[in-house]
């Protein structure tokens, strides 16, 4: 029988991958999933090749067990559940916000194998903080008390968050069992996190690409006069993105669309986003989208902008280094494979 689906996209061909086993379905984590991993959903499904992969919840969150995590698909297995990974339910994909959007929802944790909310008493800032920078979401802008997103369902968490708001994921948080307050799904704590303001656009990746800026509701781009590393470093650190590998110019990636926000940028390389640094101010400038910026990260996922096909955009010169993607000579579904991790 079928052992995945695609829910909540409309369609059987497009949504949230889930994956029966033991009986029961349960998602599918998304670090690293990536084309490959795509196109062997597709074909089990016979929904033909892979148009995108998708990550952060973009059909909404699941429920249930997240069966898999860290998938590496070579391409051509028959179903997804013979690709590698983590191994069932091994994972680090202990919190989620729901009701809301990726960025913004009620808090709840995996505990146990069970999703659970949390005691609006117990969570504080520094918890927060922790929260929307594991989902990749910048900065908290509120706690919310009182079941602000609604009632939660199962269990409220019996245990106490006390991160200290610089760790990587609650995972790493120190917890307390002496919760002295009893909370019901009333008093469901919920979080809006102020998501991401810089997005990497058309690169293959979401660390690498076309520098895109979110101002009054508005994605628009940044202009490449000026624009030099340590421009590029605040960008890779906002978007978690490891170090700075180039900072491109002349629409390396393409020209963008809509308005050009910024220019003449001007980061000390230590500012957390790069709406912080210094500029001229919003729009002010005479550039055209010829002149959009661009910036590759060290966290860009090489293997996947080779799999798109996109090693003619990347025959470009870092540190005297060229990608070297390590084609098979076979190619399947028009899109090339590779054998190896890629390598500078």
């Amino acid at each position: 029988g079928v052992s995945v689906r695609l829910m909540d996209g409309g369609s059987r061909c497009a949504g949230r991958v889930e994956v029966l086993h033991r009986g029961q379905w349960g998602t599918v984590c998304d670090d690293n999933w990536d084309m490959r991993d795509a196109a062997v959903v597709c074909r089990e499904l016979g929904c033909g090749e892979a148009v995108d992969a998708l990550s952060d919840a973009h059909y909404g969150p699941g429920s249930g067990p997240i069966w898999m995590n860290n998938m590496s698909c070579s391409g051509s297995e028959t179903t997804l559940k013979n690709c590698r990974s983590d191994g069932w339910r091994k994972h680090n994909c202990k919190v989620r916000l729901v009701g809301g959007s990726h960025c913004s929802g009620r808090v709840e944790v995996l505990h146990g194998g069970t999703w659970s909310t949390v005691c609006d008493a117990t969570f504080d800032q520094q918890d927060a903080e922790v929260v929307c920078r594991e989902l990749g979401c910048g900065l908290p802008v509120e706690v919310l008390e009182a079941a602000a997103f609604g009632r939660g369902e199962g269990q409220v968490w019996s245990e106490q968050l006390q991160c200290r708001g610089n760790e990587s994921q609650i995972h790493f948080c120190p917890t307390s069992s002496s919760l002295k307050h009893n909370c019901s799904h009333d008093s469901d704590v919920g979080l809006v996190c102020a998501g991401k303001s810089v997005r990497l656009v058309d690169g293959g990746s979401r660390c690498a690409g076309r520098v895109e800026v979110l101002h009054r509701g508005q994605w628009g781009t940044v202009c490449d006069d000026g624009w030099d590393i340590r421009d590029a470093s605040v960008v890779c650190r906002e978007l978690g993105c490891g170090e700075p590998v180039d900072a491109l110019s002349d629409a390396y990636f393409g020209p963008g669309s809509g308005p050009i926000w910024m220019n003449d940028v001007d980061c000390s390389g230590l500012e957390s986003t790069v709406k912080n640094c210094k500029s001229p101010g919003w729009s002010r400038n005479d550039c055209v989208h010829s002149n959009d910026s661009g910036v590759i990260c060290s966290a860009f996922n090489f293997r996947h902008a080779c799999s798109h096909g996109l090693v003619i955009k990347l025959i470009f010169l870092v540190s005297g280094k060229k990608l070297n993607c390590h084609f098979y000579k076979i190619i399947i579904f028009q899109q090339h494979y590779i054998r190896s991790q890629a390598t500078w």
